[in-house]
């Protein structure tokens, strides 16, 4: 492949914001049981803890009973007495109790904190609706006026301590949104729409992944959550709503009309004629972290090595391998690169 002057200055500021985005959050990516950065998160994460000590707790309990009767030393006893007197089975009613009990304050405490997370206790700042598909996620931001929609891929921002509500759903299988700092697991069911709310008090970027098996590339269906400044986030949106440049949008550039050509038919430009809706919307391609639901960065290199490897990279997924030409891979990349 020939060397090509990508325009990147929109790529570098978006990989400095993103760095020190990142820096305010230390977080491990998938850390559920250690730190929770809302308040739809922090019973889930005190209910796992819960869950997790009485889990250690009935394993040390068991070993050092199990070690006990090891240990000691009892005479000799007659067969047939065995179960006689009794005393076995009033530990056999102890036992029971207990753990009948225990079980029944778990199944209390559990839906307290179901009850606690179910809705936001303020209105939404921001309604989007999250579609799964083999192997990416579609989110479509709502908006009363339409003309203030938009779409975007596998990248949800979010205004820092505010509310947002998702409206979840699934394109083909069963898939499972889940952000496990932010708030716990939701199903995405063919046919159905489900809801969940996500807050993050803390500015950062945070992981999220596909939590149902969903076919080959599962594990590569993940997601970042970007939680910004109400400012920050409203300047994301005003340039995420505007349509794509002019610049090389036109059928007499070669780049321009290869997409027109192999690549329209699946991917919407918004200002163009491409208004495919089977993949990810590409208006602001280079405005994003991330390629193919998390699987490379988004870098020029990688992006051409998605287009023309992408059934190599991820077997089974929606997207082609696209066989180009050097000069073609020359062109499509230009034009790829002005989707600022």
């Amino acid at each position: 492949m020939s060397t090509v002057t990508f325009r990147t200055s929109g790529l570098i500021a978006l990989a400095t914001v993103s760095t020190a985005t990142m820096a305010s959050t230390t977080d491990a990516p998938l850390n559920y049981f250690l730190h929770s950065y809302g308040p739809a998160a922090k019973p889930t994460m005190h209910l796992g803890w819960l869950l997790a000590g009485l889990s250690v707790a009935v394993c040390l309990i068991i070993a050092l009973l199990l070690l006990a009767a090891v240990l000691r030393k009892r005479p000799l006893a007659d067969p047939r007495s065995i179960g006689r007197e009794g005393e076995g089975l009033r530990w056999i009613y102890i036992g029971t109790g207990i753990s009948t009990c225990v079980l029944f304050g778990l199944v209390i405490y559990s839906l307290m904190v179901l009850n606690e997370v179910a809705k936001p206790p303020q209105a939404p700042a921001v309604i989007l609706t999250v579609t799964g598909y083999d192997w990416w996620w579609k989110i479509e931001y709502e908006h009363d006026d339409p003309a203030h929609r938009f779409i975007t891929a596998n990248e949800l921002h979010i205004p820092v301590g505010q509310p947002v509500l998702i409206k979840l759903k699934s394109a083909d299988v069963i898939h499972a949104f889940w952000v496990p700092t932010l708030a716990g697991k939701t199903q995405m069911i063919p046919g159905l729409t489900n809801q969940q709310w996500i807050q993050a008090d803390v500015p950062g970027i945070y992981t999220g992944q596909c939590a149902q098996y969903c076919g080959a590339g599962h594990a590569h269906m993940g997601l970042e959550v970007i939680a910004e400044s109400a400012q920050d986030f409203e300047k994301w949106q005003n340039a995420q709503r505007r349509t794509a440049p002019l610049t090389f949008m036109s059928n007499e550039d070669p780049g321009h009309k290869l997409f027109m050509d192999r690549c329209a038919g699946c991917h919407t430009i918004r200002g163009t004629s491409a208004a495919g809706d089977h993949a990810p919307d590409l208006t602001h391609l280079n405005s994003r972290r991330w390629l193919a639901a998390g699987l490379l960065t988004n870098t020029p290199d990688h992006l051409m090595k998605w287009v023309i490897n992408a059934q190599r990279l991820k077997p089974g997924s929606r997207m082609p391998s696209i066989a180009l030409s050097e000069s073609e891979t020359t062109e499509l990349a230009l034009f790829l690169s002005t989707l600022n």
